[in-house]
């Protein structure tokens, strides 16, 4: 994965500057614009009685519990998601690994086939975007960034949660949050927000990206920029990424 990453053509790191900027100077205006627009308002981290597909997801816990542990258990290689993803390689560590589903709008055939069960109670998850187990291992960090648009939020369903609750949290705006197994956890990644695991145990959730509800003329526009999001050079790179994984799982099982 670190070769293909490093292997970029020097007119598409160029090319992915330009739109870097360009996106980041636009970001703020069509976020406000979305957040005028929200159904569900706009905090940092959301009651999640205001998303009733939660509550089923959260009664699939034990079946996803039971195909993580038995990925963990067959040694499935699953890679740092700084090998994936060249949006997170400034923030990302060796220690944050994710093995996915869906991302950036496409399923991923190697993931769901390996979780099943989890990729089936995925199905009750409206503008589902992207689903992956994220893995922090002990005393990872992850410094404090933002998400690119309002039109996606954020849901973590906790999987294997470690006791020392307090020394396991997440920061997003001004809260400060823990995970419980068996439990959802919304918020908006696009407020400022950093993760520690300061314990000697794992940390896993199954990390949900969906469309946020809005009204038009918010949604449309919210669809428009996520659509370009999912062209962007960015977004391509890691979908190469993906089907590269993807394909070497694929080639050991055959």
């Amino acid at each position: 994965m670190n070769d293909m990453a490093s292997a970029v053509p020097k007119k598409d790191k160029v090319k992915r500057s330009m739109l870097y900027q360009t996106g980041k100077k636009l970001r703020p205006l069509l976020n406000r614009f979305l957040s005028k627009h929200s159904l569900v308002g706009d905090p940092p981290v959301f009651d999640k009685a205001a998303f009733p597909w939660t509550a089923e997801l959260e009664r699939h816990w034990p079946v996803i519990r039971a195909e993580l542990d038995a990925l963990l258990r067959q040694g499935t290689a699953i890679p740092a998601l700084r090998d994936i993803s060249p949006d997170h390689r400034r923030i990302a560590e060796g220690s944050w690994r994710s093995f996915f589903l869906w991302g950036y709008g496409y399923r991923i055939d190697e993931g769901c086939r390996r979780c099943p069960r989890t990729a089936e109670a995925l199905a009750v998850v409206p503008g589902l975007n992207s689903a992956f187990f994220s893995i922090l291992e002990p005393g990872a960090h992850i410094p404090r960034h933002t998400g690119v648009t309002k039109r996606i939020m954020t849901c973590h369903l906790g999987v294997v949660t470690p006791t020392a609750r307090e020394r396991c949290r997440i920061q997003v705006g001004p809260e400060t949050r823990h995970w419980c197994e068996g439990e959802c956890l919304v918020f908006d990644d696009t407020y400022p927000h950093e993760v520690w695991n300061d314990t000697e145990q794992t940390r896993v959730v199954l990390l949900i990206q969906f469309k946020r509800p809005l009204r038009l003329p918010g949604r449309l526009l919210g669809d428009l920029f996520l659509g370009a999001v999912r062209c962007s050079p960015f977004v391509q790179e890691a979908r190469r990424n993906l089907a590269a994984w993807d394909q070497a799982h694929k080639l050991l099982d055959d």
